[in-house]
């Protein structure tokens, strides 16, 4: 017989053996002879039988599990970045470790200056301690990013940074009860956070490609929330365990992921941007305002923060709002404190959808009317509940502003000038909610203090609508030709 294929079992006196030929009109292929090197038994189809059931087929997704992921892929925020470039990843991870020891430290630092001085004035000067060398070296360490290795400038303020954080634990292992040391050793922190901040951040758009920027900057927003969620709830339980010594040498030792990183990182020597091609020896902070003055949409994106900062900081009424709008006590002061900043950290987390943004300025000035609005509504409501609610979307409508404006600055500014924008954009973050505190505190000293934080979110409305009527352009700013 030739080369012969054999059927299934056939049922009772029915022929079971059929030649072989071409395909069956059912379009079924009839198996190819075995040839000289085949095994044995090629060429024939196992007979079917109950020893051998076919595998049984995956079941398919639901279509509401797909709906799910998908929706959880384009909501969660996009971590490209990170999977990416292992260079942002290991700035990323150093930053967010870092971020957390620094707030430990802020507060431990607070908590020690009153333990030794009994007084809320005393306390209060740590951060004014901090805001005037952070003003001052802001500037002047954006200059400085712009002509040399940013990477040599970022490791020596890591390493600023995390030697004075060890002398803090020293002098509290020593029982040091000076708070004039504790005032030096911020103001330095604050000269260190001032040289690495603008480096660090000037280096991103070296490390991801231009349509990651977004992401990469709602992946920072996270970090820096994390921080200041995570930071100041893991130092208050060292501090309540083992006292202040241990919070800052756990930010000693949290520092060695931020050294780590930086250490890993190519030099990062700023590009030339002009015509002859070199870069400039010698910059100046002058320079870097008089860039701004003749570039209204990067100079609008700090106006906008500013508008939002300055009129709608409501932080310095909490306690007072706490008393006699909800009739609250110290707890209900921190709830009223942490809720911006659990708003700021869910909106950093659910920021999947800013990469498929192109008009950031629309997405900046709708934030910031967002903002403006949840202020003035945080003022008028008497409940807790909704106010903590307000509090939150107030907050993540400034991961959004954040995202988006330094998503600008930094695609809209040629490299050897992104030192200095950083560096005012540090002044600005730092200084803005600082006016804002004196700004809000003394309206309420005046009026009441709802009257301050209802006034504050209308002021806001309406410095920010007098901005985009100032200047219609950053309205049109689309991110696919990036115009400062």
């Amino acid at each position: 017989m030739p080369s012969d294929q054999l059927s299934p079992p056939p049922p009772p006196r029915q022929p079971s053996i059929a030649p072989a030929g071409p395909p069956s009109p059912s379009g079924s292929p009839a198996p190819s002879p075995p040839g000289p090197s085949s095994p044995p038994g090629a060429g024939r189809t196992a007979p079917a039988g109950p020893s051998s059931p076919p595998p049984p087929a995956p079941a398919p997704p639901s279509p509401a599990s797909g709906r799910l992921r998908k929706l959880a892929g384009t909501a969660l925020a996009d971590i490209t970045p990170l999977r990416t470039s292992p260079h942002f990843r290991r700035i990323w991870f150093g930053q967010s470790v870092s971020s957390i020891g620094q707030q430990m430290t802020a507060l431990a630092i607070s908590v020690q200056v009153y333990a030794l001085t009994g007084s809320t004035f005393a306390t209060g000067l740590v951060g004014l301690c901090s805001l005037v060398p952070l003003v001052a070296f802001g500037l002047y360490g954006g200059a400085i990013a712009d002509t040399m290795d940013r990477r040599r400038l970022g490791l020596f303020g890591a390493t600023g940074l995390a030697v004075l954080s060890t002398a803090l634990a020293v002098q509290a292992f020593l029982g040091v009860r000076q708070v004039a040391v504790l005032y030096a050793v911020v103001a330095l922190q604050a000269v260190c956070f001032a040289l690495n901040a603008p480096a660090r951040a000037s280096m991103v758009p070296r490390l991801v490609p231009a349509e990651q920027l977004p992401a990469a900057n709602a992946l920072s927003t996270v970090s820096m929330n994390l921080g200041m969620t995570v930071g100041p709830m893991l130092g208050g339980l060292l501090i309540g365990l083992w006292s202040y010594q241990a919070a800052y040498l756990v930010d000693a030792l949290a520092f060695g992921a931020s050294l780590y990183a930086m250490w890993r990182l190519p030099s990062m020597r700023p590009e030339a941007s002009g015509p002859s091609g070199t870069r400039p020896q010698r910059t100046s902070v002058l320079d870097g305002l008089r860039f701004l003055r003749d570039r209204p949409n990067l100079r609008m994106s700090f106006l906008a923060d500013l508008a939002a900062m300055v009129f709608g900081m409501p932080r310095a009424l909490f306690p007072a709002l706490a008393a006699v709008l909800y009739h609250g006590d110290a707890g209900t002061v921190g709830l009223l404190a942490a809720a911006p900043a659990v708003g700021a950290l869910l909106g950093a987390l659910f920021s999947g959808w800013v990469g498929r943004v192109h008009r950031h300025g629309v997405a900046v000035i709708l934030a910031v009317l967002v903002w403006g609005l949840s202020i003035a509504g945080f003022g008028l409501s008497r409940y807790l509940w909704l106010g903590l609610l307000l509090l939150a979307v107030a907050g993540a409508a400034d991961t959004v502003s954040m995202i988006f404006r330094g998503t600008i600055m930094q695609a809209a500014a040629p490299d050897d000038m992104r030192g200095r924008l950083q560096g005012v954009f540090t002044v600005v973050v730092a200084g803005g909610p600082r006016l804002g505190d004196f700004e809000s505190g003394t309206v309420a000293q005046l009026t009441t203090p709802v009257f301050s934080a209802v006034s504050g979110g209308v002021a806001c409305l309406a410095a920010m609508l007098v901005l985009v009527l100032r200047y219609p352009s950053f309205a049109r700013y689309d991110s696919r030709t990036p115009t400062p």
